[in-house]
Parts: structure tokens; sequence; C-alpha cells
């Protein structure tokens, strides 16, 4: 039997990269998924692929940063599928470059709603229908960024380290209602790094030479198994846990 046969799950950051991956790999496990992302054609082309793989795929474009919008993702979800047993927040947002004394208000702010505002407001509506399921897995993203700095993104760095507090907070308030909630921390080649690497292929070398494993992550074949885990009755035991999927990369065990 599939391992989340049954399942209804919600991907914000669906329409690409790690969210998109893992919106597949659920739906090729059994679980209808809603792909929510800030890009409509992104979403819905993901939704679409859902389809063609013989699960039941839901577009919601919306903004991560808006509290009306996630409320509405997971109300969109719930309505459509009939409950909500799996919550991945993947979307994310960053500008590398600021330092500290040079970054806005608005970076600040927009960086915060989008990665570490979402995944409060998303949990938050989740919540109900989450102590509902028999089985609940939420499922976070926590960065290196976060977890070691990074000079030219420490709003981004304190965002997805807030995350994991965050994260820990809900396994502790949450457990009693048997929901988990754990986090992954990728080192992986999504597309926005892949641009990267392919405009500086010398650096990324270098990059990639410094992991254990000598490259980075593939989302498909390394991450999004990662997380069906975490989502699936395998993980039943594990929560408040961050895993570093990261080919030995981060300096953080």
């Amino acid at each position: 039997m599939k391992r989340l046969t049954g399942k209804n799950a919600l991907v914000t950051g669906g329409a690409q990269g790690i969210g998109k991956s893992i919106a597949l790999a659920f739906a090729r496990e059994g679980a209808s998924v809603a792909v929510a992302d800030l890009v409509p054609e992104g979403a819905a082309s993901t939704a679409a692929a859902l389809e063609d793989l013989g699960g039941r795929g839901l577009s919601l474009p919306g903004d991560v940063g808006r509290v009306e919008d996630c409320e509405a993702m997971v109300s969109d979800t719930v309505e459509a599928f009939g409950g909500l047993d799996i919550v991945v927040n993947a979307a994310a947002w960053a500008e590398v470059g600021p330092t500290v004394a040079d970054a806005s208000e608005e970076l600040y702010a927009r960086t915060m709603d989008v990665c570490l505002g979402s995944v409060f407001r998303i949990c938050r509506a989740a919540y109900p229908h989450l102590k509902a399921s028999e089985s609940a897995s939420v499922i976070n993203f926590a960065s290196s960024a976060g977890s070691e700095g990074m000079a030219g993104n420490a709003v981004y760095a304190a965002a997805k380290e807030g995350i994991r507090g965050l994260s820990r907070s809900l396994a502790l308030e949450w457990g009693r209602d048997g929901i988990r909630v754990n986090m992954i921390r990728p080192i992986a080649l999504s597309p926005s790094m892949a641009g990267w690497a392919e405009a500086y292929p010398k650096v990324a070398a270098a990059q990639a030479a410094m992991i254990p494993l000598r490259r980075f992550g593939d989302c498909d074949a390394d991450i999004a198994p990662v997380a069906v885990f975490l989502a699936s009755e395998e993980a039943r035991y594990l929560t408040a846990v961050t895993l570093p999927v990261d080919g030995g990369g981060g300096k953080e065990r």
C-alpha cells in the first residue's frame, strides 16, 4: 500500500523546487495535495502534474505573506478534500546582499512575513483540522543561513532560525494532540540555486567540494523522500527534530 493513501496535504511554495518535488512525491504515495504559490501558473502546473500521476491536485494561488491568504489556503484545502493531515511550509523569499546596516524596513517586513509569518499563520489556521486528523504531520524548513549565520542575508537567517524555535514550540504544544512537527535543513539545487551555479560555475564547484558527499542535493531524489518519511507513519514517534539533509555540509549537526 502507498504510504500516504487517504492523506490530505497542503504544500506552500509548490510551484517549483523543493515544494514541487514534495507535492509530486506525496501524490505518488497516494496523498491529495493542495499546491499554494504566489505564481498562479506555477501552482496550476504542479496541480496538473499531480492529476497526471493519478492523484488529486488543487491549485491555490496566493501570497503567504498575507494573513488572509494563509487562512484561505487552509480553508480551501479542507473544503476541497474534507480534511487536512499534512502541512508543508516550503515557501520562502530572500534578497541576498544588503547587510543589517543597509537593510530596509520593507525588506525586513517582507522576509519575515513570507518566511516566518507564513509558517505561524498557516499552522495556526491548520491546527483544528490537524487536531481532528488521526495522524497529523507538519514539515517546516530550516537553513544553514540561520544555524550558522550568513553575511549579507541576516534577515533571512533570522527568519529561518525563528522557524526552528517556532517549530519546536509547536511540537511541545501540539504533541498531546498527536500532531508531529519536524524540520528539514536542506542543501539542494533548487531552480534559483541552479541559476546561481550556472552563472558562477567555479564558485559553485568550490562550494560543492566543501560538502563531504561532493555535490549539492537533488530536490526530487534527496529532499522529497525525507519529507515523505516525515509525513508517513514510519515517523510516528519523531517530533521537534531538525533533519540536516545536506550531504554532511552543515557545520551544526
